[in-house]
């Protein structure tokens, strides 16, 4: 048993600190989360769940016919893959930054895909009205500007200038 353990903790990223492990676990969940972009509207739906219900803006009069499962949502199943293209891009870059977070590249890239997430996160539900605050919001919204907060902190733990 000691043996398979040490097996598969060989496969973690070997710095010092959790961050380089928090990147590899956002990571797979990440391209769990992109996999089911391509395969489901259900998720995709949760986080853009369009304006509240309260909104003053009126609902185009298509907007039911073309999401009949998710009648407030703006997603689509082309916005859905998109958005798993995007989410499994950005979680390749997280990754490799997971084993190489001592290169300062490799560090300020993965740090830009969470500056990038926040930003579309933030903007698609102050902005333009697609996202609305809930439980399909606040997880990308609380992991992005956790780990901004702790990346922006720990720059000279991990890099040396």
């Amino acid at each position: 048993m000691a043996s398979l353990v040490s097996t598969l903790t060989s496969y973690l990223p070997q710095h010092p600190g959790l961050l380089p492990q928090w990147l590899l676990l956002v990571s797979i969940v990440s391209i769990a989360n992109s996999v089911q972009a391509y395969t489901t509207l259900s998720f995709t739906s949760r986080v853009y769940a369009g304006p509240s219900p309260s909104a003053s803006k009126p609902k185009p009069p298509s907007a039911n016919l073309m999401h009949p499962s998710a009648p407030h949502s703006p997603a689509t199943p082309l916005s859905s893959r998109t958005f798993g293209t995007w989410t499994a891009i950005q979680s390749m870059v997280r990754l490799y930054a997971a084993y190489n977070i001592s290169d300062a590249n490799m560090y300020q890239m993965a740090f830009l895909t969470y500056v990038v997430a926040w930003l579309h996160f933030m903007s698609e539900w102050l902005v333009f009205g697609t996202a609305r605050w809930g439980q399909g919001l606040a997880g990308p919204v609380f992991v992005a500007n956790g780990t901004l907060v702790w990346m922006w902190v720990q720059w000279g733990f991990y890099v040396s200038s």
